[in-house]
C-alpha cells in the first residue's frame, strides 16, 4: 500500500503552509508520495533517486520539485544530505507578480513536476557552488523565521521562500540540462501566454517563440503539460476567476470578462468543466467553509 505523507504530520499546528526539513544525513525512507509539494535541494553526498520504474543518480547541487501523487524514494545512499522545503501551493497567498514571465520558473516548478507525474524524466536543475551558497543563505534565513515564529514571521518566511523560488528559476534558465532545454522553450511559450492571457491562442506564434514547428510544439507541449495550449490558458483563466470569486463580491459576468472570456455563458460552462461547480455555486461553497 502506497504511503502518503500527510499535511497534518509535516506542518506546524498553526497551519502555516511552509516547512523546512533537513536530512543530514538522509536515512533510508520507504517509497512515498505527498499531500503537499516538496522542493528538494541536495547539499551533499549522492544517491539513486527512484521514481516509478526510472532511477538516476543525484549529487550535491541537484534541485528538483516533487508534486502530486508521484511516488519516489532514495536508494544506495552515500552520505546523502538534503534540504526539503515543504509547501502547500494552494495555501500560499502571496502573488507571483512577474515571476511567471521567467521561463525557468515554469520549467522547474510547473513543467518538470507535471511531466514527472505522467512519465519518467531526468530533467533537473544543478546549481554551481556560487548558486548553492546563495540558496543556502536564503534557506537558513527561512528556517530561522520558521523556528522563531516572531510576529510577522508569516510575511517574512513567505517573502524569503519567494526569493528562493525566484533565484532557482533564474538559475534554471542560465544553465539548463540537455533535457531541460526543451522545457525552457515551452516555458518561454507559457511565459508569453501568461503575459497575454486575454488574447486568443495563436499556435503559429507560440511555435515560433519555442523555435519549433507547430507539429513539434504541440507534441512537446502536450508531453510537458498534459494538455493543449488552449486548455492550459482556459485553466489559468479559471484559476484567476476562482481567486476573484473567493476574495471579491464582483458580479460573475464582470469576472468572466476580467479574466479573458468574452461570453459569460461559455465561461460558466468552462468553469463547471474544470471545478465541477458553476461560478455562483463555487462562491457559495467557499463562503460556507
Amino acid at each position: 500500500m502506497k504511503r502518503i505523507l500527510k499535511i497534518d504530520d509535516w506542518f506546524h499546528p498553526d497551519g502555516f503552509p511552509i516547512s523546512v526539513e533537513r536530512r543530514e544525513p538522509q536515512e533510508l525512507f520507504e517509497s512515498h508520495a505527498h499531500e503537499f509539494a516538496e522542493l528538494v535541494i541536495v547539499t551533499g553526498g549522492r544517491c539513486l533517486h527512484v521514481s516509478g520504474q526510472e532511477s538516476w543518480e543525484m549529487t550535491a547541487g541537484d534541485v528538483f520539485v516533487i508534486a502530486g501523487p508521484r511516488e519516489h524514494e532514495y536508494r544506495d545512499l552515500e552520505d546523502l544530505r538534503l534540504v526539503n522545503i515543504l509547501y502547500q501551493p494552494s495555501q500560499l497567498q502571496m502573488g507571483l507578480l512577474d515571476l511567471p514571465s521567467v521561463a525557468g520558473y515554469h520549467a522547474l516548478f510547473t513543467l518538470e513536476p507535471s511531466r514527472r507525474n505522467r512519465q519518467p524524466t531526468k530533467g533537473r536543475l544543478h546549481l554551481t557552488g556560487k548558486e548553492m551558497a546563495q540558496i543556502t543563505e536564503l534557506v537558513d534565513r527561512l528556517e530561522l523565521e520558521l523556528k522563531a515564529r516572531e510576529p510577522g514571521f508569516g510575511f517574512m518566511a513567505t517573502a524569503t521562500f519567494m526569493q528562493i523560488i525566484g533565484q532557482l528559476s533564474r538559475s534554471y534558465g542560465s544553465s539548463p540540462s540537455p533535457d531541460g532545454k526543451a522545457l525552457l522553450r515551452i516555458g518561454e511559450a507559457l511565459s508569453h501566454l501568461e503575459r497575454n492571457i486575454h488574447r486568443e491562442v495563436n499556435l503559429e506564434e507560440l511555435a515560433s517563440i519555442a523555435h519549433m514547428s507547430q507539429r513539434s510544439f504541440l507534441r512537446v507541449f502536450l508531453s510537458a503539460t498534459g494538455t493543449s495550449p488552449l486548455a492550459w490558458v482556459i485553466g489559468q483563466r479559471i484559476n484567476r476567476a476562482c481567486l476573484l470569486l473567493r476574495n471579491t463580491d464582483r458580479r460573475v459576468t464582470e469576472i468572466a470578462f476580467d479574466v479573458g472570456f468574452n461570453d459569460s455563458n461559455y465561461f460558466t460552462r468552462q468553469f463547471r468543466k474544470v471545478t465541477g461547480f458553476s461560478p455562483r455555486e463555487y462562491r457559495l461553497r467557499q463562503g460556507s467553509d
